[in-house]
């Protein structure tokens, strides 16, 4: 099996650093453990917390998120923590006792990340919030996702895209995000803790279908089927954690051209749609032996 190696992310907030692995640690839970004791079920947070400067660990997906005391600058200690998690992962030891995990309530927490695109923050919780990528364009798109509906309410917000345990938030130019993020993380948070509705109960499919290009794979040739594999597998994990996504729109098999849509902190980034266009235009290129001459990249 591949070894872990972890790569040093910025956040938007200057003292939580991301530790990200080039695959999986978690498959489905997301932990936050505020100290020693919380982290009870998780060896690999109590060993973060024999460290004095550290304030909270957050566990979940491909990365670990850590909060710092300001007793230290994370430019003195940021390669200390990455290599013991690094090699942490690589011992084979236990990260997280899901099975007593499980039987543990934790407080919600949101944090806001910082992503390629200027007018686009990520905002992520300790919780799974949604099942599939859901992205909303306007007030009306929202009328059945009620997080959704109360974010357009907010006059600086101009696209809320939902994934898994983050939402992506499109800004319009005229706020500051040093001005709103702590507002906005803030009112995620309590909406999530009070348990309110993330989708209106009965509409996900009602949901889904307004928002977003159905595909219906029985009736796609096995280009596209092969396409979509390898969006699924390749690319989607790694542009979900710059908040964004990928999703199949069409293969013509005479221009041999791919057209693909970018959602949320992809759509519209002033770099994405080149770098994307020609990264997956080179893996498809390279893995399906000339079936595809050119990707389009259309924002979502």
């Amino acid at each position: 099996m591949e070894k872990f190696n972890i790569s040093i992310k910025q956040t938007h907030q200057p003292s939580i650093l991301k530790f990200e692995a080039n695959r999986f640690i978690l498959n489905h839970n997301h932990y936050e453990y505020a100290n020693i004791d919380e982290a009870k079920n998780s060896p690999l947070a109590q060993q973060l917390f024999y460290l004095p400067f550290i304030k909270t660990v957050y566990i979940s997906g491909n990365f670990i998120a850590i909060e710092k005391y300001d007793i230290v600058d994370w430019k003195d200690v940021q390669n200390e923590v990455a290599k013991q998690i690094e090699n942490y992962l690589n011992s084979g030891k236990t990260v997280v006792n899901e099975i007593t995990a499980s039987s543990q309530k934790n407080a919600v927490t949101v944090y806001a990340e910082s992503t390629p695109n200027p007018t686009v923050m990520k905002f992520v919780a300790n919780k799974k919030l949604i099942a599939a990528p859901l992205e909303f364009k306007t007030i009306d798109d929202a009328k059945n996702a009620p997080l959704a509906t109360a974010l357009f309410h907010f006059p600086f917000v101009k696209e809320v895209f939902f994934d898994g345990n983050y939402i992506a938030v499109t800004k319009y130019d005229v706020a500051d995000w040093n001005e709103i993020t702590v507002e906005l993380r803030e009112f995620i948070r309590n909406f999530i803790a009070e348990g309110k509705e993330i989708i209106a109960a009965g509409k996900a499919n009602e949901v889904s279908s307004s928002v977003n290009t159905a595909i219906t794979h029985e009736h796609l040739d096995e280009t596209s089927k092969q396409i979509i594999s390898i969006l699924d597998e390749y690319v989607k994990p790694a542009v979900a954690g710059d908040g964004g996504n990928i999703m199949f729109d069409s293969y013509d098999e005479t221009e041999k051209t791919v057209k693909v849509i970018l959602q949320g902190a992809c759509s519209g980034c002033p770099s994405s749609t080149y770098t994307l266009k020609n990264g997956i235009e080179t893996m498809l290129k390279n893995m399906l032996g000339g079936k595809v001459n050119e990707v389009i990249a259309l924002n979502g």
